[in-house]
Parts: structure tokens; sequence; C-alpha cells
């Protein structure tokens, strides 16, 4: 979330930026309660001065009838005044949760087909195997008993395509391991406080992804970034610690209800799936490097296992509420002819930070909140996409990448 006071000096800035995302906000509320809540304040703060003094006279000896009774109504007075106040507050912070991230200034402007291709690598593929029919005829894939037991969309895997998901997350841990990045299993549900802290608003209430536990304040994650968001939540971090690197494993939920008209056949768009995320706390004056360098990671993941791809910089109206800039990474689909989604990486500045109180100490004793970035290092049922694709053999067997076959006991076919 952003802090009230910028978004107050910084009005005509933060509400361009805002409708660039494609969000309805409305600024001039959000000074409105503010202004309503300094005034709230102020009362309220008057009043438990008066409180305390009336409350250090009665300390001594009996105190008068009169000094007993303005006392009653001073408490009466005050507890009206912190409600009005609480009122205030509830309302204004939702109004803030609502506002985006403030994007860059090198976010193109415009929808989705305004974003800009930075970069190009590989030679595309003319042709290519579909991963759902081939990996349902070995036997590899199963999406009948998915369904029987879970529902349209869920999945098993089996076999041979389940030991290629399981080396594809050893390469990719051992690429993020290469770079002083901390693994770590996280919880597959969080509270709806790190949920709101990540920032994941959607535009409007049909495009909500998340599954919610019925009864408990828990939802399941779409993302490990949830969970490492929330991993130093009211904490204060030294500035000689940062900045921390931290790569997430976990299962993802998601309805996937804002994927009307993408591409969804087979394992490329799923109700759960895992995945492998890099996820880093900084300085506020180190993020954008490290964005480039969580982009860089992600590349060299990619080019290891020689698969054709494009980074485009992602338009204002695709961005999300957190991030003030994103890449995302296509792959060269040969059987669809067209670049596909692969990865991605956001730098969010202090936006979740703020909303999970996660502040770093500087060396002269400030506070100030930290910066946090994310990125995909392997997501694992769309991967197996793009590896079947690539490198199966139509009515053949499929060839293992190079990188992969040290995890698969040195096999080079499946």
């Amino acid at each position: 979330m952003l802090d009230v006071k910028f978004i107050r000096d910084n009005l005509k800035l933060v509400e361009k930026s805002a409708k660039e995302k494609g969000y309805k906000i409305d600024i001039s509320k959000v000074v409105e309660l503010d202004d309503n809540r300094k005034v709230a304040l102020r009362d309220v703060e008057e009043l438990r001065t008066k409180r305390n003094e009336i409350a250090s006279k009665m300390k001594n000896g009996k105190p008068a009838p009169e000094l007993i009774a303005e006392g009653k109504r001073i408490k009466l007075e005050l507890s009206e005044k912190e409600n009005a106040l609480e009122i205030i507050e509830i309302e204004l912070n939702n109004l803030v949760k609502q506002i985006p991230n403030v994007i860059f200034d090198d976010v193109p402007l415009g929808g989705e087909e305004c974003s800009k291709e930075v970069k190009k690598w590989g030679k595309n593929h003319e042709t290519g195997v579909d991963h759902l029919d081939y990996a349902t005829s070995r036997d590899w894939l199963d999406f009948e008993k998915g369904a029987k037991v879970a529902g349209n969309k869920f999945y098993y895997l089996k076999g041979d395509l389940a030991l290629l998901e399981n080396a594809l997350l050893q390469y990719g841990l051992s690429k993020v391991l290469e770079h002083g990045f901390t693994y770590m299993t996280v919880p597959d549900m969080v509270s709806s406080r790190v949920l709101e802290g990540c920032g994941f608003n959607p535009r409007t209430s049909e495009q909500s992804d998340e599954y919610f536990i019925e009864g408990e304040d828990l939802a399941m994650i779409a993302t490990a970034e949830m969970p490492l968001t929330g991993y130093h939540m009211d904490e204060i971090l030294d500035e000689s610690k940062l900045p921390l690197f931290y790569a997430g494993y976990s299962a993802c939920f998601r309805k996937e209800a804002g994927a009307y008209g993408k591409y969804t056949r087979g394992l490329f768009r799923v109700h759960q799936f895992n995945k492998l995320e890099m996820y880093v706390f900084c300085l506020p004056e180190q993020s954008k490097e490290i964005h480039e360098k969580i982009l860089a990671i992600e590349e060299d993941i990619w080019r290891g296992l020689e698969i054709p791809y494009h980074i485009i910089n992602i338009a204002a109206g695709d961005l999300g509420a957190p991030a003030a800039k994103k890449y995302d990474m296509e792959y060269w689909s040969p059987v669809n002819q067209k670049y596909q989604e692969i990865t991605s990486c956001s730098n969010c500045t202090d936006f979740q930070a703020r909303a999970v109180n996660c502040r770093v100490r500087r060396k002269d004793g400030s506070l100030e909140y930290v910066h946090t970035l994310n990125g995909t290092a392997i997501p694992l049922a769309r991967a197996l996409v793009v590896l079947l694709e690539n490198y199966a053999v139509e009515g053949g067997k499929f060839k293992v990448p190079k990188v992969l076959q040290p995890y698969l006991g040195g096999r080079k076919e499946l």
C-alpha cells in the first residue's frame, strides 16, 4: 500500500498511475478522509490529556463531586470520539488499499498490446509436439482422474513426467543456490493480513483468484510470493543484513478467474501446480539493480534448457497493483507459433513492505520501509509444456535436455 502522505504530496501522479493501470480511485476522498482523521485525532488527544489531568487530581484525597462528574463526562465523550476515529481510519485504510503502486517512468503506457520487447534469444523452432496429446498417449498425464477426485483442471503426473518435473525443480534450485538464494519450503496457506499485504488487488471482484478456507482466516496461496512477503512481517531488519535472497518452493492454487480468453490447454493453465519462486528484501537504492539481476537469473535458467524466448517490459494496463515495473519472459511455442508467458519478475518497491510493516534500521538509526521483489525461477507445470513442445518426438521418445540429465540418472531419453 502507498503512504497517505505520499499520496497527498503526489495527487496527480498517483491518480494518473492508477488510471494507467486500469484502477478507478477517488483521490479526493482519500484527502477528505485524511483531513477528517486529523481533526478526529486532535479531538481524541485533547480529551486524553484532560482525562489524564483529572486522574492526576483525583490522586490527592477525596475528589470533589464536580471533578468526578467531569471525569465521567470526558470518559464518555472520549469513547465516542475514539469510535468515530476508528471508523474514519478503517474507511481510509480500506480506500488506500485499493490504490495501486505508482509505475516507473520507463513502463510503457497502454494495455497489454503496448508491452515492449526489450530482448530476444534463441532460434525459434518451426514445429513442435502438442504436450497434452503426447503426455496422455504415453500415460504420463491424467486429467480425467484429476477431475474425478478434485474437479476440472486438476491432474495427475505419472512415471517419467513426474520424474521430469522433479528434475526441473532440482535444476532450478541449483541455479538459484548459485546466486546466493536461501532455499525455503513455505506454508501453503496465509492469513488475510498477509494476503492483503501482498497487494493482490483485482480490478473487479470477478477476477479474484484465491481459494478461501471456510470458517478460517486463511486462503490457499497462489504463489510462494505470498508467504515470503509475510516472512519478515512486523520486523525491523538491520541494514548490514540486506539484501536477503529467498527461494520458496510451494504448491500454488488459482481459480484462474481472470484467465478468460487466454491460452488454457492442458497443463498451461491449471488450478494447482508447483513452483520455485525467487523473493528479495532489499534497500530502496538496491531494488532496480536487483530487478535486473533476477531477470538475468531467469534468462540463465532458460538458456540452459535451450528454449527460445523474448523479454517484454509489461505495459501499465497489464500490471498488477503491487508492481512498479514488471518483466515477462515468453517462450516461443512451436505448436502455437507465438510467444507465451513462462516467467515474470516484478519490482514492488515499498508497496508490500509498508502493508506488512517490514522496515530497515539504517546505520544512522533511522527507519524506512524495505523494497521487495519477486521472480519465477521454474513454474513446473508450465515448464513441462515448454519441454514437451520442444523436446518430444512425435510417436517417439522424449529427448532429455543436457542440463537435466544429471537429475534423471544420466538418462538421455524418456
